[in-house]
């Protein structure tokens, strides 16, 4: 397949475009930068700026940029920047591929436009698949928009999956990368409570899905891009502590993290519960690399 990547230089998007390549398929980055050369286009979301005649011949758009959730204080400015950075770019790539496809057909035919499984909110012991409504708050309320940002070229009749990606398993950041630090020290320990579910999946399997929702032509509209065994934060840490060979018991009241990343954001990402499973991955054949946490750690952190 030739297809083109918003986000390639990102935590997600290294990997994909590497195990893309690896596997023979052709990869053109979107960039906002100057591209450097021909397997790179440039586009401007803000200025809705993409040109069409360069995705002719690309079979499909894998969208994964957008402003990131963790990367500054839940201020009403950065809320409305991580919303406008999922919407707008979203919208203009769904835009310029319903056009496409009403020139022709000559554009690419499948989109897969992430999201993230903060569309359920917190749900506390709620078994979630994709039948499940939205939560309620910030989170839920970018996912709803985010998606239905890819409308247009949904109504054009392209295949538009979304990936709602769970926390994301790799030394290289996300949750994983950021607490590695303190429980190798042996200083980690559950969130409150503990009781709060994490659906967790490793970056390969991240990857696998976005490839089997390229590959796969009858799949479409929301999947769930989570391990099909979701633990609670407490089970959570016990595995990591294992695997590490560290004590993982000095539990982190709510208070040290809100400090430090606002009451909101760290409620949002730390404390809330959301115990979703991939029924329609699992449906459609997809094999999980690393179905239960333990195994998924080992192969991660190599231990």
């Amino acid at each position: 397949m030739h297809v083109a990547i918003t986000g390639s230089s990102g935590f997600l998007g290294t990997a994909l475009t590497s195990f893309l390549t690896a596997g023979g398929h052709e990869v053109t980055r979107i960039v906002r930068r100057p591209p450097t050369g021909s397997g790179e286009i440039r586009w401007d979301p803000q200025a809705g700026e993409l040109d069409p005649e360069a995705l002719r011949g690309v079979d499909a758009i894998v969208h994964l940029a957008g402003e990131g959730i963790a990367e500054r204080r839940w201020t009403d400015a950065q809320k409305r920047r991580i919303l406008e950075s999922r919407t707008t770019g979203t919208t203009l790539i769904a835009r310029t591929m319903a056009a496409l496809a009403g020139d022709g057909g000559q554009g690419p035919r499948t989109l897969v436009s992430v999201s993230a499984i903060g569309y359920y909110g917190d749900r506390g012991d709620e078994v979630l698949t994709t039948d499940a409504g939205p939560g309620s708050g910030f989170l839920p309320d970018v996912c709803v928009a985010w998606e239905a940002a890819a409308d247009p070229a949904r109504q054009a009749g392209i295949r538009v999956v979304h990936p709602r990606i769970g926390i994301v398993q790799s030394p290289d950041g996300g949750a994983l990368g950021r607490s590695l630090p303190l429980f190798k020290l042996g200083l980690g320990g559950r969130f409150g409570s503990g009781r709060q579910y994490w659906s967790w999946i490793t970056r390969d399997d991240v990857v696998g899905v976005i490839h089997h929702a390229l590959v796969a032509p009858d799949l479409s509209g929301a999947i769930n891009a989570t391990a099909p065994n979701p633990v609670t934060n407490a089970e959570y840490t016990r595995i990591l502590g294992r695997v590490l060979g560290r004590p993982a018991v000095l539990p982190i009241p709510k208070a040290g993290p809100a400090a430090l990343l606002g009451f909101e954001l760290a409620g949002d990402l730390l404390f809330s519960s959301a115990r979703v499973l991939p029924e329609n991955v699992l449906a459609s054949g997809y094999n999980f690399q690393h179905p239960t946490l333990e195994a998924g750690l080992r192969a991660t952190l190599g231990r």
